[in-house]
Order: C-alpha cells, then sequence, then structure tokens
C-alpha cells in the first residue's frame, strides 16, 4: 500500500531530516534553538494553557484566503489570464578594491512597465543602508548596531529613455529609494533605463548576508546586495516598499550582464556563466574547466597547492575584469579571494542538459573530511531537486566558503569556511535548494519567509534521504537535549505555546526563539505531512511540480498555494490550512473504547475514536487480534466533520486484544496516553 494509506513513518522519517538540516543551518550561524526543546517550552510555560475542544463547525467551515481570486490570479491557483509582471534587466560595472573595504560601481537598469498603469515614480530597494547607524532596523533588536557604515553612496542617480539620461529627482528613506519621473511610465509595455552610479564600505564578517574576513592566504569577499535593486510593483499591492529589516528579498527577474574588476591575484566566482575566460584564467584552468564540464567526478581548477603560486593568475597588470551573464533571475552575487582552490563537475540534467557545479574555498578548508567533497554534495542535490520537482535552468551552481556562511543567491551560495561533513552536506544543500525557493518561484521573502525557508527544508528531505544511500539520513544533533525522540513531538510543544506566531505572521514580527521553529520546522513538517499523510505521495507531487511549473520567475502569495493544492490535488483542504497555517491549533485523537456488537465478537466489534482538540487530521486505526494478525482501517479527516466521536464497525469473529490510533507515531498527538485501548474496555460519550 502507499505510505500514506498504510501509514508507514515515512513523516516521521523525513521530518527528523527536516530538522536536521534546518539545525545544520541555525548551528553554521553559531544559534542554539532551545525553544525546540519541550524541555525549554516547559520551562518557558510550566503550566500549560487550557486546549480548546475540537468543534466539527469551525474546523470545516469556509475559508476565506487573504488574496481573493482575481482576473490575475486564478481560482485555481494558476496565474490568471490577466497576469502580468514588471521586469528589471541589469547591467553592471563594479570594482572591488580590498584595501578600502569598498565596492563602488555603476548600474544601468532597463525597466518594464507591464502593468496596466501608469507609474509617476519608481521604488528601489537600498539593502546596504541595512548597516546605517539609523538604519530601522537597528530600532528592533534584530540587527547589530555595534557596527555601521554610511551605507549605499549615491553619486549619481539619472533616468533616460534610449541611452540619453538627464538628473533624477529622488529620495533616499532608510532601505528604500524614490524616483520621481518627470513623465509617469506608461503601462502595458512602457520602457525607460535608470542609471545610479554608487559606492559603499563593505562590512566586515558580522555583516551577515555580505561581508569579508581573513583565510591563511587572503582576505575572503562575499559581495551580496551590492547594487540598487528595484523593488516589486505588482497586482496586490502596487508598489512593494517593506523596508529591508534582517528578512530577505522580494524582487523582479530580468537578464543581468555584470562586470567585476578586482585585483588580478584573485578569483571572482560569480552567478551565471563566465563570458571571459580568456582574459582571466590560466591555459592550464581553461583546459580543466573544459574537463570539468564533461566529467561526473571532481576536477581540480586550481589545486590547494596552487594557492598563492603566481603562475596560476595569468601574468597581467593590477587588476582583471570579470565578465558575468545570468539569463531569467531575480539577482546575482559574487564572491573574490586571492585564496580560492576551485574545483567542478558536470551537473546532469533532465532532457540531456547540463549545468556545472564548483567550490571556491581557502587551501585550510579542503580535505575529503570537509570542503573536498562540496561538489560532490552539490551535484547530487541540483540534480535530485531537478529529478523531483523542476529542472534547473542557470548554467553554474557554485558553493563558496567564506564568512557569510549559509546564506544563498540565484546560482551562489555562500557557506562556512569551518563546515564539514554532515554540516557542510546539510547546508549545501539547504541553500542550493533556494535556487528553486525563491529563486526559481518568486515568493515574497520579506512577508513571507515559511514558505521559502519550509519548502526548502521540507525538499531537503528527500534529497538527505537520497544522498549516497542515505549517508546523511536521518541523524539527530547531539547538541540538543532530547535528540535521539520522535521528531513530530519537537512541534507540540510550539503548537501548545500561546504565545507562538502562527505561520502565516508577517516574517519581521516573529522573534528569534521562535522564527526557525515556525518558518522552518513547522512549514517543512506541514507539507511532510500534506504529501504522506493526507494526500499522499502520487497527489502530492503532481500538484507540487505543477505549482512550481506555473509559477516559475513569478510572484505566487500564500493564496494561491492553497489554491493549487486543493485544486489539483483534489481535496478542500480548508480544515487543513486553517489548523496548521492559520492557527497553531493541537492535535489529540484517542481510543475512547471497544465494544462487541451484543456482547457477541462473532457478530464483530465497535471502535470508538475521539477527536480531542481542534486540529483534525486522518489517521490509520489499528486493530490487533488475540491470533497475532493485525488490520489497519485509514480515517480520512471527515471522520469527524458531523461529531467529536466516530463509531468504526469491525466485522470478523476475531477476539481483540486491543486498538491503536496511529500506531506509527507519525502525527504530531500532544497526548499519546490515549492513543490504545484493549478489549475489556468500554466506550464513554
Amino acid at each position: 500500500m502507499p505510505a500514506f494509506e498504510a501509514g508507514k513513518p515515512a513523516a516521521m522519517t523525513a521530518f527528523r531530516v527536516a530538522c536536521d538540516n534546518a539545525r545544520a543551518f541555525v548551528l553554521a550561524h553559531g544559534m542554539f534553538l532551545t525553544f525546540m526543546l519541550a524541555t525549554s517550552a516547559q520551562a518557558a510555560a510550566p503550566q500549560a494553557p487550557e486546549r480548546a475542544a475540537y468543534s466539527p463547525a469551525e474546523a470545516f467551515a469556509p475559508l476565506t484566503l487573504p488574496d481573493p481570486a482575481s482576473p490575475t490570479r486564478s481560482a485555481s491557483g494558476a496565474p490568471g489570464a490577466s497576469y502580468w509582471q514588471n521586469r528589471a534587466d541589469y547591467q553592471i560595472h563594479a570594482i572591488l578594491d580590498p584595501a578600502a573595504k569598498r565596492i563602488s560601481g555603476t548600474v544601468v537598469i532597463s525597466y518594464t512597465n507591464n502593468s496596466p498603469d501608469a507609474l509617476g515614480a519608481l521604488w528601489l530597494q537600498l539593502d546596504q543602508n541595512i548597516y546605517r547607524a539609523d538604519s530601522r532596523s537597528g530600532f528592533t533588536g534584530m540587527w547589530p548596531r555595534d557596527h555601521v557604515t554610511a551605507g549605499f553612496e549615491l553619486d549619481r542617480v539619472e533616468v533616460g529613455t534610449n541611452g540619453h539620461f538627464t538628473r533624477a529627482d529622488h529620495i533616499v528613506t532608510d532601505t528604500r529609494m524614490q524616483v520621481r519621473l518627470p513623465d509617469a511610465l506608461r503601462g502595458g509595455g512602457g520602457k525607460l533605463q535608470l542609471r545610479i552610479a554608487y559606492h559603499y564600505s563593505i562590512p566586515g564578517k558580522w555583516g551577515g548576508r555580505t561581508g569579508w574576513d581573513t583565510a591563511r592566504e587572503g582576505e575572503i569577499y562575499d559581495i551580496a546586495q551590492w547594487y540598487p535593486r528595484m523593488a516589486v510593483y505588482d497586482d496586490l499591492r502596487g508598489w512593494d516598499t517593506l523596508p529591508y529589516l534582517g528578512n530577505e528579498f522580494y524582487l523582479e527577474y530580468g537578464d543581468f550582464d555584470y562586470y567585476v574588476t578586482a585585483p588580478a591575484d584573485m578569483l571572482v566566482a560569480g552567478s551565471g556563466e563566465l563570458q571571459n575566460p580568456g582574459e582571466v584564467l590560466t591555459a592550464v584552468q581553461q583546459a580543466r574547466l573544459a574537463q570539468a564540464r564533461r566529467s561526473d567526478s571532481t576536477v581540480m581548477i586550481r589545486s590547494p597547492s596552487e594557492v598563492g603560486d603566481p603562475s596560476s593568475r595569468p601574468r597581467t597588470g593590477a587588476t582583471l575584469t570579470w565578465h558575468y551573464r545570468m539569463p531569467n533571475t531575480r539577482d546575482v552575487a559574487f564572491a573574490a579571494s586571492r585564496s580560492f582552490a576551485w574545483d567542478a563537475a558536470r551537473i546532469n540534467l533532465p532532457d540531456g542538459k547540463t549545468s556545472l557545479a564548483m567550490s571556491f574555498y581557502p587551501a585550510e578548508s579542503a580535505g575529503a573530511a570537509a570542503w573536498g567533497r562540496s561538489t560532490e554534495y552539490l551535484k547530487h542535490a541540483v540534480e535530485e531537486y531537478s529529478r523531483r520537482w523542476f529542472p534547473y535552468p542557470w548554467p553554474a551552481a557554485i558553493n563558496v566558503a567564506g564568512p557569510a556562511a549559509g546564506i544563498e543567491y540565484p546560482g551562489i551560495v555562500f557557506d562556512g569556511v569551518g563546515d564539514k561533513g554532515k554540516r557542510l552536506f546539510w547546508i549545501t544543500a539547504h541553500e542550493i535548494g533556494h535556487s528553486w525557493f525563491p529563486m526559481i518561484v518568486g515568493f515574497d521573502e520579506r512577508r513571507d519567509a515559511w514558505m521559502d525557508e519550509g519548502f526548502n527544508t521540507f525538499i531537503d528531505v528527500y534529497e538527505s534521504d537520497a544522498f549516497n544511500h542515505g549517508e546523511y539520513a536521518p541523524k539527530r544533533d547531539s547538541e540538543y537535549a532530547g535528540g535521539g525522540g520522535n521528531p513530530v513531538d519537537e512541534i507540540v510543544p510550539l503548537l501548545a505555546d500561546p504565545d507562538a506566531p502562527v505561520i502565516l505572521s508577517r516574517a519581521d514580527t516573529i522573534t528569534f526563539p521562535y522564527s526557525h521553529p515556525v518558518s522552518y520546522f513547522k512549514s517543512a513538517l506541514g507539507l511532510v505531512l500534506l504529501r504522506e499523510q493526507i494526500l499522499g505521495p502520487e497527489r502530492f507531487d503532481w500538484a507540487f511540480r505543477r505549482f512550481i511549473r506555473n509559477w516559475a520567475y513569478r510572484h505566487p502569495t500564500p493564496s494561491d498555494f492553497f489554491r493549487a493544492m486543493n485544486s489539483d490535488g483534489g481535496e478542500d483542504l480548508s480544515w487543513w490550512w486553517r489548523g496548521w497555517y492559520f492557527t497553531n491549533s493541537t492535535l489529540d485523537l484517542a481510543v475512547t473504547g471497544i465494544s462487541y456488537v451484543d456482547g457477541d465478537p462473532a457478530r464483530g466489534a465497535d471502535i470508538h475514536v475521539a477527536n480531542l482538540d481542534p486540529l483534525v487530521m486522518p489517521a490509520i486505526l489499528e486493530v490487533r487480534y488475540a491470533d497475532g494478525s493485525t488490520r489497519r482501517i485509514r480515517l480520512p479527516a471527515e471522520s469527524w466533520i458531523q461529531r467529536r466521536e466516530t463509531t468504526v464497525h469491525v466485522d470478523g469473529a476475531k477476539a481483540i486484544i486491543e486498538a491503536i490510533i496511529d500506531p506509527d507515531h507519525v502525527l504530531p498527538d500532544h497526548d499519546r496516553s490515549n492513543n490504545r485501548v484493549g478489549v475489556s474496555s468500554r466506550p464513554h460519550h
């Protein structure tokens, strides 16, 4: 029988991996997720709050989703017939000055207004301004204030058409900039260009998502949020101008053509495909790179022993300019260092296509126990995600060891120089998984962090099982008390905590003790339960893949996802969305009694199962007989659509020993003491 029908412990195994993946992310940032422990939750709330009783009318009530269906967003969860999306194409010329710890550059943004509205002004994101002393983020407690920079310093802001530019009227507000246009940009395909000259100081390692730090052979620079980026204008809110407080991004798609000038002894790893290898690589490196494109095994492009060897760089002037292109993406990032070793291997994609997995790391991070396997991990993850969900679309996938550990951008991820073994595998698989969510499926991370983090943690589940016959598959971190317990039980304290935010909270409002339990763990477990226990893999996978395909390079909302899974999964899942996503409802299933019909085992038995708490889920009921045999019955969620208790009649003359609800312990049932009842028990009402 399929796993969801037989009640096999797939969800338990899967969510254990989800917990481990997200924990690896947390540990890589030096954080300890004490909230996830039941003991910590009890310490915070020594007296459990009184739980609400189950109400069928409330659990199965019609659900109004936050965003209504419209001509742009269909009732089926797919983009509507009138869906539109604006576009931003970028050409960037930037200079990395390691001596001054500075980036200076010029960006030309070609903006297309596909909306039906004329736009009198444009909004841009200036994310480097989060490092300013007066940044709004500093007042939230979300971002350190002990180190500051001046943020983006704008040397020139111009607007133009057909290459003719004039000074633009503009105003900077925290991490946003409004450019006021002399003439409104018409809807339905109107185009203009913005040209901005800028510079900024690169934050140090404390910078979080971007910064620099030292390695044995030289500094490593992880450079992200390094140019002014267009804000999104969409059909839901017009301009989406949430300030950058530390949560991630919401960006338009377009093509990127960018140039990075750096000292000649540095390697520069960037999103996309290198356009001028003959100018920035040696002949030997070009040959090795060509070999890697044909190889399923890792090929050294620049070995650790060659780091620091002048012959491993072209004999040229003081600087070199690296030219990259990245098509149909929402962002690009790069890393640069003279300390990088570099290796690569071919990625095999569906329909015979290929990409290239590459890793850049300092020599001290090399070795089979550490970054020497990074490309192997990266290659497998991209191939597995492509096979399962949606083909990887870009020419390269890059993993960089540097100061900004556990950070993702399209086609490139930044991980820690000290990562190794299971932690390096988990964090590599997780961060490159963000290529699907939110880099391909363009979620709004500023508002809905649970969609990119939870969805990505969910797909990590199956990658961990698949890699090298489960080499890093379910294994708990010893740093966590109770690590040997059942992972679905770890969500129980969160559901019972009256202060815990629900999944559908604005990301900026979720404080640290809850951010990972809610945005990673609960969101991922919700998808695991939906796949393994509610819809089943066959229905879930088809609907989930269709959702990805429909919204690739577009901007879906939670409402779009809920509608898509309802429509393509073939269920009205309002009871699940309400219980798991809109509330923190708890689950308590109980077998309340067994009775033989008219006291005669030959006439069969009635087994009474109750749903005591607000959350409702389908479940497996196992009947165990005196002769050692068992029978399993799947109880759908509708078993409790009209009543708190349902009666399951079992035919047959065999004597029953006991009945158990959720025998495989795959559901987050907070009280398992009432999950089994022997035959001598009597039903109670």
